[in-house]
């Protein structure tokens, strides 16, 4: 998508719609975020809508950065923490690996 054609306003609408859609536990659209208007907040001339553009990609940043830390975090402690916890990890899985390495 092409975002530069569209008036200001409306970069404004769509950087607002992307955050709030961000806390349906979606943190990947708040990366997309970022991506997309990035160069818009930071590196274009200044004009009205820009400091409220700015701080959506900077929050939508400091949310994308949590999730990823939270995300990881469980990944470790599941991963670590598997055959100790028994049959509850065993529900948690999609795939029962076979052994204990």
């Amino acid at each position: 998508m092409d975002i530069s054609k569209a008036p200001n306003p409306r970069k404004l609408d769509l950087c607002r719609k992307y955050f709030f859609a961000g806390f349906a536990f979606l943190p990947f659209v708040w990366a997309i975020n970022v991506c997309w208007f990035f160069q818009e907040a930071f590196n274009k001339p200044p004009y009205p809508e820009q400091s409220q553009i700015k701080k959506f990609v900077i929050f939508s940043a400091v949310g994308t950065f949590f999730w990823l830390i939270v995300l990881t975090a469980w990944i470790v402690i599941f991963q670590t923490n598997r055959t100790s916890w028994g049959a509850t990890a065993d529900y948690m899985s999609f795939i029962i690996p076979l052994g204990s390495a």
